[in-house]
């Protein structure tokens, strides 16, 4: 087998819960394949609601006005909250207040990763919001979950007062849009390999060992691998 090293590019939001167990399953197929892959995990972003005010929705009201009624949004909350129980993540959905913009989190998570720390602050936020209720729309939330990543707050808070990351981010989820990525998460691998969804990480492992197997052409386009 080959034992090129991975980059693996996750589309993702981080109001997505299928985005959180996907990460974490994805995180179990390469400890599976530890000492003989390496993969380096980079988050690109995807936002679910583009045109989210700025402060957010009332979540209930956004979710009855998203699924017809609660009752329908309850029934498919069932399915993703067992899922994530089998990756060991407790969803708290009952203290999330509010549906936010996600586009300042997506700032962070760029800037995150000019101090080494993406993956730290991705695991960071999704905690914050889908097991704490975290208002991750708001700079104080977000200063603050940055902090807990291991990033200098004073200097979280200075980035946000200015616009740096704001046409990165955008330019990246445009470069997602031309893959055709319409959901998430999706995760490119060495920029030619795709795979759609929170797969089962015996699927995950099967792509892995696939692609590893496989020259890779850098800059082909990523084709779906279900």
């Amino acid at each position: 087998m080959n034992n090129r090293p991975l980059t693996i590019e996750v589309y993702s939001d981080v109001v997505c819960p299928w985005c959180y167990v996907g990460k974490r399953r994805l995180e179990r197929a390469l400890a599976q394949r530890q000492g003989s892959v390496k993969g380096e995990i980079i988050w690109r972003p995807f936002q679910l609601n583009p045109t989210m005010p700025a402060e957010g929705v009332e979540r209930t009201a956004y979710l009855e006005a998203k699924f017809g009624s609660m009752e329908a949004f309850r029934r498919l909350e069932e399915h993703v909250t067992d899922a994530a129980r089998e990756e060991r993540i407790a969803f708290a959905f009952e203290r999330i207040a509010r549906t936010p913009n996600t586009f300042l989190a997506h700032r962070l998570i760029w800037y995150a990763a000019l101090r080494d720390r993406q993956d730290e602050v991705v695991e960071s936020l999704f905690k914050g919001y889908f097991q704490e209720g975290e208002e991750i729309g708001s700079q104080a939330s977000l200063v603050r979950l940055g902090r807990h990543a291991g990033l200098d707050g004073a200097d979280v808070e200075r980035f946000f007062r200015t616009d740096e990351g704001t046409v990165e981010v955008k330019e990246e989820e445009a470069a997602g849009g031309r893959l055709g990525i319409r959901s998430v998460p999706y995760f490119v691998v060495n920029r030619a390999y795709g795979i759609s969804g929170a797969q089962p990480v015996e699927r995950f492992v099967a792509a892995i060992d696939t692609i590893q197997a496989q020259p890779v052409t850098a800059g082909d386009h990523a084709p779906d691998e279900r």
